[in-house]
Parts: C-alpha cells; structure tokens; sequence
C-alpha cells in the first residue's frame, strides 16, 4: 500500500491469546508530509497513553527499533512498565561510567549484560541472531534493581510473545488481504483495513475456540468444496478434448 502504513498495538494475555488492540493509519501526503503532523512515533505514544486509560494493564511493552527511541522508552518506564525493544547495532552504551561503545562492539553473555543506555538509562542487553545476523534487545523494568535478576529465560519468554506482531503482520496480509483493494478513496480505503483486522480477530476468536487449526487452514480449505464441485460437473462433459491418437503409419 504505497504511502499508507497500519501501526498497531498487539497484546498478549496470561494465557497465551494475543490479538490487536489499537491501530492508527498513518499516511504520507505525495509531498511526503505526514498526513496529521504526527510520526509513526506519536502514534506509538497515542496508542499506549489510550490502552493505559482503558485499563489495560502490560508488564512489558515491547517493540521493534523503530520504536525505541528515549522518548518512547521514557513514556514506558513513567507507567511502570518494563519494556523490550529491539535497537540499532550502532547505540551507544556505557560498561564502564564516562566510557561510550557501540552495543554491536560488546561481548553479550548469554544472560545478558547490564549497560547504561544514553539518554535513557540502565538496561540490560540481550543478543540472538537470525539468518547469521546478530540482533540487539534491551531490556528495562519500572525498579532498575530488579534488572540484575532478569536472565535469558525472561528475555526469551517476552520475546516470543514480542514476535506474536510478526506472525501478526504475515497473516492479515496473507489470510485477509489487507494489501490488496480496488478503491482509492481515503473513506474506502480506512474501511477495507478495518475489515482486514475485524476478519483476523474473527479467526483468532475461532482459534482460541478450537474450531479451527490456525487462519491458514481455513484459507486453504475454503474453496476445496467449490473446485471439486466445478470439477466433478465439469470433466464429464470434456471428453471430446481427450487426445485421440492413432498408430504410425509408414509411408
């Protein structure tokens, strides 16, 4: 969808079921300016203040980098809340007190490594790689001495919930389509994404029902009752087009 992005809130509940709970459009004007003079960050922020006062109550917010400016960090940790967010190889950290290193030049234990983060503050850094790619995570709670205590066990717990949203993002788009439309109206265009994210609740409700695998198995057997139907009346009537072939004959 060329100029438009969806940026959405994902939650996961105590038991396992996760489903999006806030959403914003955000859309570039052809000039390139954003269409309400706000970022994907201010977004971000909305989002959280709105779940917060509907009484949604996270232990962590997480997020990829794009997400993890000071700012967005700060917002966090001020409603008590601990927080996982993926950052840049090149932030600068402090090991040592007025010495500056990019995360990417450390060695990470496996249960991870307490640093200051500048413009920030503590938090602990976590390392995992993906296709030969090292990615970098940090980790903060609303109470810094607890940090110490939070190994990989936790990391990894948040962070397989954190990667719900990519799951998230693969299926609304596969399943429900929510790329592919034939209207160019702004109205029309807010319409079809709300119904792309009304039809990925639905199958996550019938899911967390048990009345179907997963989204991908209704997808693929949706129209299996349609294509052996069509093809149960249609062959008998196409024999003519079997090929006759008859025996070589030498000249």
């Amino acid at each position: 969808m060329k100029g438009i992005s969806l940026v959405t809130l994902y939650y996961t509940d105590t038991n396992g079921q996760h489903l999006p709970v806030n959403f914003r459009v955000y859309d570039l004007c052809p000039r390139g300016y954003k269409s309400e003079g706000k970022t994907k960050n201010d977004y971000f922020r909305d989002m959280l203040e709105e779940v917060l006062a509907w009484g949604l109550e996270p232990a962590f917010v997480t997020g990829d980098s794009w997400y993890s400016g000071a700012d967005n960090l700060k917002r966090v940790k001020n409603h008590q809340r601990g927080g996982l967010f993926a950052i840049e190889s090149n932030r600068t950290v402090s090991v040592d007190k007025g010495q500056w290193t990019q995360v990417q030049k450390l060695d990470i234990p496996d249960d991870g490594l307490l640093v200051w983060l500048k413009d920030f503050g503590n938090v602990k850094l976590f390392r995992t790689w993906l296709k030969d790619q090292p990615r970098h995570y940090a980790v903060f709670l609303p109470d810094d001495d607890q940090l110490a205590a939070v190994g990989r066990k936790t990391f990894t717990e948040q962070h397989d919930k954190h990667w719900h949203i990519e799951q998230y993002h693969r299926a609304i788009k596969q399943v429900c389509n929510i790329e592919h439309f034939q209207v160019r109206s702004k109205n029309a265009i807010r319409n079809h994404l709300f119904a792309a994210l009304c039809g990925y609740v639905q199958l996550q409700k019938l899911s967390a029902m048990s009345l179907i695998d997963n989204c991908y198995s209704v997808q693929r057997n949706l129209f299996n009752g349609v294509i052996a139907g069509f093809i149960g009346r249609l062959m008998p009537t196409m024999s003519h087009l079997n090929p006759d072939f008859q025996a070589v004959v030498n000249a």
